[in-house]
């Protein structure tokens, strides 16, 4: 079997990511080439976008999701906000919501809600939204207790109103519309994004996310995978038949001794990728980090981690050099704080951090 060093497999990562250098591609094809761009903080996934870009383009991403409506916002993987390409959205979906962790007795007796709750919810929020209307959190609370006429229900959406409607965006009945003022919306997937045509079969889903994930984060395994999709609650069965279901186009080469799969197609460019010497500086929850995982202790030191996974899940801003993390950042007062863990070459540090300026104003 064919090996390489993880050396190598962070600098192809980094070529793969449009990290090592930025491309002349818009935000769409980065999400897709990502396998989605994590959007808890919007702020963060526009800069994970921009920076990839040799030349960015100011609203890029709001004219994606509003005007062209290429992008979708929804909540994916992780249960976390995502932009995702709208015609690769629905696989996203169809594989998280195999979790069904609505079903356990823990999950309703912390958010007080049944899988019938849910299902109430689904239908009336379907209705509510099933002629293209786009609805505030507000608006939807209200429309759903008009239509079921439980209070019940009400004091359920208010207590849990994001968790409840994780599994309502995996079944596609809603995702993010375009703003009021200030206030978010959610809108039916079916009649905001051209070309919907519902969610896929379970094979078929696998096929399309893990051929996404193994392009940007590959090669891995399926317990790395599974890691990054939704933090290992996936049944193990599930996780095998979705890799028996894109089988054909894998192949497996040696990351230090451990096998792993890498698209066939991109097995002989891995083989050939030099390690890199570069440095990079990637803001906080960039896809580079999310896809790994920061408790990879390949390309996060394990005695630096709680500077870079901090507290209530917030990933910093970091400094890449030779593909590993070798220190965090932070920009304020027209200034940028680097702490570095390792010795970072002063020249290619100056060099990024004067590529970045335009980007951190």
């Amino acid at each position: 079997m064919a090996s390489v060093t993880w050396k190598q497999v962070l600098a192809w990562r980094m070529r793969r990511q449009f990290v090592e250098q930025a491309g002349d591609v818009s935000a769409l094809e980065i999400a897709r080439r990502l396998a989605g761009v994590q959007a808890q903080v919007a702020s963060a996934a526009e800069f994970a976008i921009a920076v990839r870009r040799r030349a960015p383009v100011s609203g890029e991403v709001t004219r994606a999701l509003l005007d062209e409506r290429t992008l979708v916002k929804t909540w994916a993987a992780r249960g976390t906000l995502h932009l995702l390409p709208a015609d690769e959205a629905a696989a996203h979906l169809m594989l998280c919501s195999s979790i069904r962790n609505w079903e356990k007795g823990a999950w309703q007796r912390t958010f007080g809600a049944t899988p019938a709750d849910l299902e109430a919810i689904a239908a009336a929020a379907d209705g509510a939204l099933s002629d293209g209307a786009a609805l505030t959190r507000e608006e939807l609370t209200r429309a759903v207790v008009d239509e079921t006429g439980s209070r019940h229900l009400a004091e359920v959406l208010g207590s849990g109103w994001g968790t409840l409607l994780k599994p309502l965006a995996w079944w596609g009945v809603l995702c993010y519309g375009p703003p009021q003022g200030t206030k978010v919306t959610f809108t039916s997937p079916a009649r905001w994004l051209p070309g919907w045509t519902g969610l896929p079969s379970m094979e078929d889903a696998a096929r399309t996310v893990i051929r996404a994930y193994l392009g940007a984060h590959g090669p891995a395994t399926p317990d790395m995978f599974d890691n990054w999709l939704m933090r290992k609650q996936s049944r193990k069965k599930d996780v095998r038949a979705w890799f028996a279901a894109v089988e054909e186009g894998l192949a497996t080469v040696e990351v230090e001794g451990v096998p792993m799969y890498v698209l066939e197609e991109h097995r002989d460019e891995l083989l050939d990728t030099a390690p890199t010497t570069s440095v990079r500086l990637l803001g906080g929850f960039d896809q580079y980090i999310l896809g790994a995982g920061t408790g990879s202790t390949y390309l996060v030191p394990a005695e630096h981690k709680a500077q870079v996974s901090r507290a209530a899940g917030w990933i910093s801003p970091v400094v890449l050099y030779e593909g590993r993390v070798a220190g965090v950042w932070e920009a304020a007062d027209d200034d940028v704080t680097v702490t570095p863990f390792v010795d970072i070459p002063a020249a290619p540090l100056k060099e990024e951090l004067d590529r970045l300026a335009p980007l951190l104003g």
